[in-house]
């Protein structure tokens, strides 16, 4: 499986009573594909994973994998207690995804050779390739990270932590027995980090923004692709910067922001579930002139 492009990590539309809107995500998911991403992860960070039932992953899967229908790799998320994950990862492949995004335990300061012994287990408990995402205490070292590549299934990691000189080890250390490892920046609103990460061999990244504004998404990819400096430093000032700013005033937002410019763009997703909490009027109003500005720019 071999990725390329934007990267699109929908959210979990929600009716009004709190339920899985399934209409809902597949007319986000078809719009995203219909945009160009490059590959199509549900039930993933931007699409809550954390407040989803087993059940509600396995149903987002499969809308995702129907509404795609092939144009497009399907990714669904596994994570948390290992009997949890497994189960999980079981659930993403009778649904019919082509493969799994792996997320750590939260809150547990495990040695290396816990980590590696945790994928492991995981990707035991299934035939699907698994990209591994290092984030909060997870960190792999680049042995480790070495170690973890050569893992039947593990086909990539995605690096949420962004401790770039450490992520170059890391990859320097797995392309000497992997050439056909896939990496990619997972950090919060990714373009921001984008031209450093290409810097130590990392090109792929999540976009956020992809979901709700994929005309700039995509935009600031082909300028990056392209070498057109003037026009990422632009977006940068101009649209991802602030968007950084207003993401960071609000533990969560990394998320409500995401889902409320979805809503703004035409299609009401619903909110957010607990813990996260939804944008303040005055937040939604800065975040469409920011999507305003970002559209200026991209269409100039």
């Amino acid at each position: 499986m071999k990725f390329q492009g934007v990267l699109f990590f929908p959210v979990t539309p929600f009716t009004a009573d709190g339920s899985l809107d399934e209409e809902r995500l597949a007319r986000h998911i078809e719009s995203g594909v219909v945009a160009g991403a490059g590959g199509v992860f549900v039930a993933c960070g931007t699409g809550e994973f954390h407040a989803l039932t087993p059940e509600e992953i396995e149903r987002a899967t499969r809308v995702a994998v129907t509404t795609t229908a092939g144009r497009v790799p399907v990714l669904a998320a596994a994570g948390g207690p290992p009997p949890v994950a497994r189960d999980q990862a079981v659930r993403v492949e009778r649904a019919g995804a082509e493969g799994i995004l792996l997320l750590p335990p939260c809150l547990v300061s495990a040695p290396q050779e816990g980590l590696l012994r945790y994928v492991e287990e995981v990707t035991a408990a299934t035939r699907l390739p698994v990209v591994f995402y290092q984030r909060g205490t997870a960190r792999l070292t680049a042995s480790t990270a070495a170690r973890v590549a050569a893992l039947p299934g593990v086909v990539g990691l995605k690096d949420g932590i962004g401790d770039i000189e450490r992520m170059h080890r890391v990859v320097r250390a797995v392309r000497a027995v992997r050439e056909d490892f896939q990496f990619f920046n997972g950090l919060p609103t990714a373009e921001m980090t984008a031209p450093a990460y290409r810097g130590i061999g990392v090109e792929l990244y999540s976009s956020a923004v992809f979901a709700f504004a994929p005309e700039i998404a995509l935009a600031f990819h082909r300028a990056l692709e392209e070498n057109r400096t003037a026009l990422v430093q632009t977006l940068l000032d101009e649209f991802y910067g602030p968007l950084v700013e207003l993401r960071d005033e609000v533990p969560g937002y990394t998320v409500s922001l995401v889902k409320a410019g979805v809503t703004l763009r035409g299609l009401d997703v619903g909110g957010v579930r607990a813990p996260l909490l939804d944008p303040t009027p005055e937040h939604v109003a800065r975040l469409a002139e920011l999507i305003d500005r970002g559209l200026e720019v991209v269409r100039a």
